[in-house]
């Protein structure tokens, strides 16, 4: 990991600020699209579609996206 990162922290945890830019962009786009495909006379499906878009921008930015923590254990 480069020192010149940008990194911020966010519920405890370290991120790096353009991974998580991204990650937003691509749940924010999935979502959008999900609700998007979604029958426009029925709200029950439109939030049905926003969900599954929104996990699916979930998924891939995990598979994308890898956590940048160091785990050390002491036994002891």
């Amino acid at each position: 990991m480069g020192t010149n990162k940008e990194m911020v922290e966010i519920w405890g945890d370290i991120v790096e600020i353009r991974h998580l830019l991204i990650s937003m962009a691509i749940s924010n786009i999935s979502t959008i699209g999900g609700l998007l495909l979604a029958p426009s006379n029925n709200e029950g499906k439109q939030l049905f579609f926003g969900l599954m878009g929104s996990l699916i921008g979930f998924v891939i930015s995990a598979l994308f996206i890898k956590p940048k923590r160091i785990v050390i254990s002491k036994e002891g």
